[in-house]
């Protein structure tokens, strides 16, 4: 009788390797500032990182294209009094991002395709409702134009960046401050984790706690929480005795957790990045020189440790690629942008395989650009599941995207492809008024040439006529 010692799995061989010099960004002054959170945000288009900056708070966006070194003149973006605590993409829209501070605000930007010239100054909205330091930002997966905010004043808001409204806010739930916030798959949940030691699950749109455990770790430490595609929750956390540990708990049954394993003794936050697809959890430590990485599934020990990638310099921060951003055509399973003290590195994780054709195993259809709901449909209670597309060719992100609204949306501008330096360039946004007004004025003009080059005719016969006469 045959007994397989080894689980089968097509991630067991997964490696993470390093991007190679030229494909790092270089000299670029990564925020110092002790918060736990990623400082970077990354999509198919840019990639922006929390820099330093004196006099208030500012993050550079780079094209994903743009690697090297950085000038340091490249424009920021600057607008905030204090320092910039997290930034978020938006999840269907590539050129918009948001930004937290300490100054207690949300401002939303839009990006352009073109590099500017000088600093990007003037938001396209400002948020403001927290009291305090607003730390942690999470756009709905979803549904168009809804944004989460978290602050030091223990409140979660949930904003509709469109109108710039409060859809809803939740300042009852957490009696200390809040670590982290999760929106499940399609929006309908909230995962939360508090400095009381409490995990909870949320219903936002009824402003009830679902389910909730204490001590989910036992550490004083903070806590760290996911949902996963089966709708349970990976925590990670601090024992007792100060070692990290990490957890699967089901939200239907808190009393005893699907799995429990302690790792090792640091002092640095695990942040888990979660891949849906292929349901991989990804920890990276702050001030960590590895990533750990395991896969989760139905069977025991259910999470399953595949691999560690290592390295020599310490992470201040990483930032995720959205699976829509990977090399399919290479067997690119994640990206990372490791963030060091004055630089940021690419690294890839991989699944090998021989073949060059398209894996179908590896990227079933995932989740695209396109809300598969209104701000105000999901208000009103509807739920539904993300829009799916197919890597099979490759993604590439839609130059004109029309966008679904309901009512005027500012966020409903594209960013210009170049610098409006000539009339056709800026034709599509002039409005009817400036348009007849514009055209009242072209034949005024005209006018006035015909009278002045009738003058000049009249002048001219003088002239001759004087000639004439002295002839």
């Amino acid at each position: 009788m045959s007994r397989r010692v080894v689980r089968q799995s097509k991630f067991r061989h997964v490696f993470g390797q390093a991007a190679k010099a030229d494909q790092a960004y270089e000299d670029i002054r990564v925020s110092k500032v002790t918060w736990d959170s990623s400082f970077c945000a990354v999509n198919p288009k840019f990639l922006a990182i929390i820099v330093e900056a004196g006099g208030g708070g500012a993050f550079i966006v780079l094209p994903l294209a743009k690697t090297g070194r950085v000038d340091k003149n490249y424009p920021l973006v600057t607008g905030h009094t204090a320092p910039v605590l997290d930034i978020d993409w938006c999840p269907h829209n590539d050129n918009v991002i948001a930004s937290a501070s300490d100054d207690t605000t949300i401002m939303v930007w839009q990006i352009p395709d073109y590099t500017p010239v000088r600093n990007i100054t003037e938001p396209i909205i400002t948020l403001e409702g927290h009291s305090k330091r607003v730390g942690i930002l999470s756009w709905h997966p979803t549904a168009r134009n809804v944004l989460l905010s978290a602050g030091g004043d223990n409140v979660i808001i949930i904003w509709n960046v469109g109108t710039g409204e409060v859809l809803l806010s939740l300042d009852e739930v957490h009696p200390d401050v809040i670590h982290s916030v999760c929106w499940n798959s399609n929006g309908s949940l909230l995962a939360t984790t508090c400095k009381d030691k409490t995990l909870r699950i949320i219903d936002p749109r009824k402003g009830q706690v679902v389910a909730e455990r204490f001590a989910a770790h036992e550490g004083m430490r903070p806590m760290r929480a996911v949902f996963t595609r089966q709708g349970h929750i990976f925590t990670t956390g601090f024992t007792r005795m100060s070692q990290r540990e990490l957890g699967l708990w089901d939200p239907n049954n808190f009393e005893e957790p699907v799995a429990l394993q302690e790792m090792d003794t640091s002092n640095g936050v695990l942040l888990p990045f979660y891949d849906p697809d292929s349901s991989i959890v990804y920890l990276c430590g702050k001030g960590d020189s590895s990533i750990r990485y395991f896969e989760i599934t139905d069977e025991p020990p259910f999470v399953h440790y595949l691999n560690t990638f290592s390295s020599k310099e310490p992470q201040r921060g990483m930032g995720f690629m959205p699976k829509r951003g990977l090399d399919v055509s290479k067997c690119e399973i994640a990206r990372f942008y490791k963030l060091h003290e004055r630089k940021c590195e690419p690294i890839i994780m991989t699944v090998p395989r021989k073949s060059d054709l398209f894996q179908d195993d590896l990227y079933p259809d995932t989740p695209g650009p396109e809300p598969a709901l209104e701000a105000d449909e999901w208000l009103s209670g509807q739920d539904a599941e993300p829009v799916l597309i197919s890597l099979r060719d490759g993604y590439v992100p839609p130059k004109h995207r029309e966008l679904r609204v309901t009512k005027r949306n500012i966020l409903d501008v594209r960013p210009p492809t170049r610098p409006p330096r000539s009339q056709s360039a800026s034709d599509a946004s002039l409005s009817q008024h400036t348009l007849e007004t514009l055209l009242e004025e072209i034949k005024a003009l005209r006018e006035r040439v015909q009278a002045q080059e009738q003058r000049i005719t009249a002048l001219e016969n003088m002239l001759c006529e004087l000639v004439d006469g002295t002839d």
